[in-house]
């Protein structure tokens, strides 16, 4: 396993993109293959990524509001339990508590009206998390991010 990278990844900007997640992980801009955070909950995240997978994610200019994981039914993809501080939501508490940039990426639409691509968001600092009722009534993790300029 590579050594974590707190901030942006040799040769990538934000605005750059990726065909899929393997690729993503080949250029250790997020490493894992399936997992939305990259991250222990030792040293915090390095990387998210928002894919569309949670019903509470929420993404604008000024600020993204990114779901904890757990919980969810697998063939739904719906939340069926509350989830708990455990895995990469505590990477992702640790990050609050460091201040380390985390970088974002975002699965979004091809401009060449191709599949869906992942681009990186950038750099953000995590500001704020919370924990309680989510749209389908179970408590889960919602943390705030907001770019740094």
């Amino acid at each position: 396993m590579s050594q974590p990278v707190f901030g942006h990844v040799s040769g990538y900007r934000p605005g750059d993109t990726f065909r899929n997640r393997l690729e993503l992980a080949f250029s250790g801009v997020h490493r894992p293959h399936r997992t939305g955070v990259c991250g222990t909950r030792q040293l915090g995240a390095e990387s998210i990524v928002l894919a569309g997978q949670y019903e509470d994610d929420a993404f604008s200019e000024d600020e993204i509001r990114y779901s904890g994981t757990g919980g969810r039914d697998p063939k739904n993809r719906h939340q069926v339990t509350d989830q708990i501080a455990a895995g990469t939501n505590l990477a992702l508490l640790k990050s609050q508590e460091t201040g380390h940039p985390v970088r974002v990426l975002r699965k979004v639409p091809a401009e060449d009206g191709g599949s869906d691509v992942y681009r990186y968001e950038g750099l953000y600092h995590l500001i704020d998390s919370s924990y309680g009722p989510g749209k389908m009534g179970f408590n889960v993790f919602v943390f705030r991010l907001r770019p740094i300029l």
